[in-house]
């Protein structure tokens, strides 16, 4: 009988708390980076924020300028701002 070792958690899985500007977006909960990058893009199709001529762009509103610090970000960008914000 072959013995299960504990999976190895990810640093990915592991749950990170959101700033106050990103849980006005995303929620307050802890969740892993993927969820978070996730609800993001939730968002930013609910309202409409990807550039028409350029979807790899995001057009950002308030909410999303608080958290990316401005007017608009590619989706690469996107991922290395966020994480800023995940603590």
């Amino acid at each position: 009988m072959a013995e299960t070792k504990p999976q190895k958690s990810s640093a990915f899985m592991k749950a990170l708390k959101p700033s106050p500007e990103l849980a006005a977006i995303i929620g307050a909960e802890p969740l892993p980076r993927t969820e978070a990058t996730k609800r993001l893009w939730d968002y930013i199709k609910q309202h409409n924020l990807q550039n028409p001529a350029n979807k790899r762009n995001i057009l950002c509103d308030g909410a999303l300028k608080a958290v990316m610090g401005k007017d608009e970000v590619t989706m690469f960008e996107m991922t290395g701002l966020v994480s800023k914000h995940l603590s």
